[in-house]
């Protein structure tokens, strides 16, 4: 049976859409499929709302298979409509585990019933409700007696309210606001969720718009970021430079030309703030002088100019407000706040979602997002100067997985950034010039390393590498993991590791595993990387090290140590090592499941596996594979990979003290995110 839930409020503008993304996201953790329905959309405007909400991964419904009917045909015949809307919900909801419906927005003016017909439709769709009603300059008071309206208004349609969630409320007053809503409420599930700038932002785009202003300096795509104040400048400099903000829009008389080269400085020194964008007023042309001067500055900023007077302008920008799903940045953000403020799991208990068996590669990622935000850790990224980098980190700080540290220099690090257009808010950048940290390293290295004649000169020099100087903020707890790899070897990445972090007390080898994201599972399959040819002993570490590592991210470790015979059917070298190995985890791992010698088909299929090993634990349902040699792994994993389409996340290095990982140099930003969560969830365990 299809569990559907509606998310409806009273009036515009309360942020539901945030919402309806928050429970994408948790259904996606527990059943396969997710539709999206938006039952009433306005004619002829395209709807980036609900654009928004389909183009999330877990959503397979077309822009048409989501749409109800708009408000022309509610007016019309509202039973028509609805009638309408039933039958096309119908044909979506029965390809789909579970669907969110969208309620309307309050756009059209002549929709006085609006919240009555929503709660009509979630009646004739037995969707269960949820309502979102908005806390902006409203009282904990004024709040719940909207909510309590709102339910008798959808109890008397005949609807089931099971949850009201309180949005854009004051920050550090949610505690107020839940306990009142859960006072008056205490048979519904209730959230608050705080007001955060960035959601209401508008972009610099709708900013130029609403002043009646034209690009005049900058690219078209800059002017997509959002902006989260505006001053206006009608002062002498020193006293703007003392209330510029981050992502702020700065209001400027264009007949103070003079005032511009400071202000694009400021943007450009990494000393003040980063600016959105400045809009000159008045309509007087930049001087030409001047507007050689701008071309100078190595960071641009985006420039408009307006006819119109700086009050006028002021006043068209003061309270503008953007939608609140407009930017992948803004999607983030709402997820992060939902997952924080709001008990996911209740919401899902009050729709009665069951958890399903399969485990979809999008429901892995989600889980590992969710499971780094738990115990944030903190994440050095020694490779600064990829791009690839620079944007995962992006990611990675406006999903709240992880605390980034970036190697490199302070300026040209976030100039660079934000010229690419990605926000690193939040994450810390650390000097490798920096003397006393230099002379702190490599005074430690050295003693580490004494026995091998390693002198302090020497040490300074090994302190110019950033995978030395980021695995030495490891190993001083100045950072809890590293990533690394996208421009540097393996082995580079590793060696620092081996050096002076070392491995973990009775384990003999660092090692690797992919997490082998199947169409419905996740596996484990090591070693693919890293030891070419281990021994029995080393093969049954590279074992226990996977069990832990599948362990560590919720798959239950079931260990198969193939081989191509299985049991005692075959013999010879190769086949011995495997049988010895297992022996050995037997005895250093007693309450592992593991079986071997055993072939890959009996190990994975349950029918080959209940004839050639009847009664196994593992045979026929393993879920840790570890490969005899590196030959066979890697070629294994890439196999899968390629003609399973399997999502093959790793390598994860095993063994370690504290958690390094390696990237492929051809490894995409999701990779490299991917990594981060993997990194962060390893370093919780430490």
């Amino acid at each position: 049976m299809t569990r559907s839930i509606y998310v409806m409020a009273p009036e515009g503008h309360t942020g539901k859409s945030l919402i309806a993304l928050g429970i994408i996201d948790a259904l996606t953790r527990k059943v396969g499929t997710v539709g999206v329905f938006r039952p009433i959309i306005p004619e002829g405007e395209h709807d980036g709302v609900l654009e928004a909400l389909i183009a999330q991964p877990a959503v397979d419904v077309s822009y048409d298979e989501a749409v109800g009917v708009t408000y022309d045909a509610v007016h019309t015949d509202a039973d028509e409509a609805l009638a309408t809307i039933i039958q096309r919900y119908g044909a979506l909801a029965e390809r789909h585990d579970a669907v969110v419906i969208l309620g309307s927005d309050y756009s059209d003016a002549g929709a006085s019933g609006e919240l009555v017909f929503n709660a009509r439709v979630a009646a004739n769709l037995n969707a269960q409700v949820l309502v979102a009603v908005s806390g902006l300059d409203r009282s904990p008071d004024n709040v719940v007696q909207l909510a309590q309206g709102t339910v008798a208004e959808i109890r008397n349609q005949h609807a089931t309210p099971i949850a009201v969630i309180a949005t854009r409320v004051a920050e550090a007053s949610e505690q107020v606001y839940a306990g009142a809503l859960a006072d008056a409420l205490p048979d519904l599930v209730v959230g608050v969720l705080p007001a955060h700038p960035l959601l209401a932002a508008p972009t610099f785009a709708a900013q130029m718009d609403a002043a009646g202003a034209r690009l005049l300096v900058g690219r078209q795509e800059q002017t997509a970021q959002e902006s989260q104040s505006v001053l206006v400048a009608a002062m002498t400099l020193p006293n703007v430079l003392q209330r510029l903000e981050p992502e702020s829009t700065v209001i400027l008389p264009s007949d103070r030309s003079e005032m511009i080269p400071g202000v694009l400085l400021a943007h450009a020194s990494g000393a003040f703030p980063q600016l959105t964008g400045m809009i000159l007023t008045g309509g007087y042309e930049i001087p030409e002088a001047v507007a050689n001067l701008i071309g100078t500055v190595p960071l641009e900023l985006p420039i408009a100019l307006t006819d119109r007077g700086t009050y006028t302008t002021a006043q068209a920008l003061s309270g503008l407000e953007g939608t609140m799903t407009s930017s992948p940045r803004k999607l983030e953000v709402g997820r992060r706040l939902f997952d924080e403020y709001v008990d996911a799991n209740a919401l899902l208990d009050a729709m009665e979602v069951s958890a399903t068996n399969i485990r979809t590669p999008l429901m892995f990622e989600y889980q590992l997002t969710e499971m780094a935000r738990r115990d944030k850790r903190r994440i050095v990224l020694p490779e600064s100067g990829d791009e690839r980098i620079l944007e995962a980190a992006s990611i990675v700080l406006r999903r709240g997985t992880a605390s980034i540290v970036l190697l490199g220099d302070a300026t040209d690090i976030k100039n660079r950034a934000s010229a690419l257009g990605f926000s690193l808010d939040g994450a810390e950048v650390v000097a490798m010039t920096d003397p006393e940290l230099v002379e702190r390293f490599s005074a430690e290295y050295a003693t580490l390393r004494a026995k091998k004649g390693v002198t302090l000169e020497q040490a300074r020099e090994k302190m110019k590498d950033p995978s030395y100087f980021g695995t030495m903020m490891v190993h001083l707890g100045m950072a809890d993991g590293m990533v690394s790899g996208a421009v540097n070897t393996t082995a580079n990445t590793i060696r620092p590791s081996l050096e002076f972090v070392k491995t973990k007390p009775g384990v003999s080898v660092v090692s690797s595993s992919f997490l082998m994201c199947m169409a419905d599972r996740v596996d484990v399959y090591g070693d693919c990387a890293v030891n070419p040819d281990p021994t029995a002993e080393q093969l049954a570490d590279i074992a226990i090290s996977s069990a832990q590592t599948a362990d560590a991210f919720g798959i239950e470790p079931r260990v198969a140590m193939l081989s191509y015979s299985t049991g005692e059917s075959g013999s010879g070298a190769d086949v011995d090592k495997v049988r010895a190995a297992t022996e050995i985890v037997k005895e250093k791992a007693p309450q592992l499941m593991v079986e071997g010698p055993i072939q890959f088909d009996a190990a994975v299929d349950p029918t080959v596996g209940s004839k050639k090993m009847p009664g196994s634990q593992v045979a026929g349902q393993a879920t840790v594979f570890i490969f005899p040699d590196l030959n066979t792994g890697n070629n294994t994993y890439k196999a899968v990979q390629r003609s399973a389409g399997a999502l093959a996340v790793g390598p994860v290095l095993q063994g370690l003290n504290k958690p390094v990982n390696d990237l492929s140099r051809g490894a995409l930003v999701d990779d490299i995110v991917n990594t981060i969560a993997i990194t962060a969830i390893q370093a919780q365990s430490n």
